[in-house]
């Protein structure tokens, strides 16, 4: 099995619900955050990373998401027609990102059972994954953080961030074993606990790397009382034999799947974008 991380799964199936009605036509993961939607950004990432092949697990709504990384080959005649040639550039470079396969989760099963469906393509190769919510920013891709730690220990990796004790309930969390300043040997994963029986205050944020057996493990995990396979009992099957570490990521997240991280990643990309930041800095300055 090669160490090498080629391929990512991202799950991008969801409904979206706590953005209706901007959601009613759009998938989510494509409102943008000033002139890109967020699911490029996370593509983004991965690219940087030096992943190769990007699997997106969708469901009939999310035909946009398709369309986005895919050639639009209207847009780039009128666009070479008017001159505008670095639009035109922008707009080519998404399809060459990387390797794009499309898959259908037949039913909105839950998080372990999108990941599963990848199983045929990632075969027995070391995965990353992402959620198509988390964003993060910074000089070095937080999924390359993880991947230096899996190449350490060939074994699953899973970010995390200190959050506060009072919020842990909204999180996965964490009990670990220090490694050092930012990595951990984890002992058992709680979801959304109670304040007063949380572990820790490490909450499990949108970015992995899993190893082939959990494809096995996720085929075999019950659906929990919401009839959803949920990524975290197969992983609490796992470490039962073998280990799963966990590192604290550096740069800026934002959780775009609430409203209010959205409209903080909307400040922060537009106070970073060169064509728009002093103008908009200004604005900020009058409110």
């Amino acid at each position: 099995m090669t160490n090498k991380i080629r391929k990512a799964v991202i799950p991008v199936a969801g409904l979206g619900t706590r953005f209706l009605p901007a959601t009613k036509a759009q998938p989510k993961e494509m409102l943008t955050l000033v002139d890109k939607p967020v699911i490029q950004y996370i593509v983004e990432e991965a690219v940087a990373a030096g992943i190769e092949q990007i699997i997106f697990i969708t469901s009939q709504t999310k035909r946009a998401i398709e369309d986005h990384f895919d050639r639009n080959f209207e847009l780039e005649y009128n666009l070479a027609k008017k001159n505008k040639l670095a639009d035109l550039e922008e707009v080519k470079k998404i399809s060459q990102l990387a390797d794009f396969i499309y898959i259908r989760q037949e039913a909105p099963l839950g998080l372990g059972h999108a990941i599963a469906s990848a199983a045929p393509i990632i075969d027995n190769e070391p995965f990353a994954v992402f959620l198509g919510d988390d964003i993060v920013d910074g000089s070095t891709p937080a999924i390359q953080e993880l991947i230096d730690l899996y190449q350490q220990y060939n074994k699953p990796v899973i970010a995390v961030k200190e959050v506060s004790p009072e919020l842990v309930f909204k999180y996965g969390i964490i009990d670990g074993t220090p490694l050092n300043e930012k990595c951990y040997q984890i002992n058992t994963l709680v979801e959304k606990p109670a304040v007063n029986k949380a572990p820790s205050n490490l909450a499990i944020i949108g970015r992995y790397i899993l190893t082939p057996e959990i494809m096995e493990i996720l085929k075999n995990t019950p659906a929990n009382i919401d009839g959803e396979i949920q990524l975290t009992d197969a992983l609490l099957e796992y470490i039962k034999t073998k280990e799963i570490y966990a590192t604290k990521f550096s740069g800026q997240h934002f959780d775009c799947g609430n409203k209010l991280d959205f409209m903080k990643a909307a400040v922060y990309y537009a106070s970073k974008h060169p064509e728009i930041r002093e103008e908009f800095k200004k604005f900020i300055d009058t409110l």
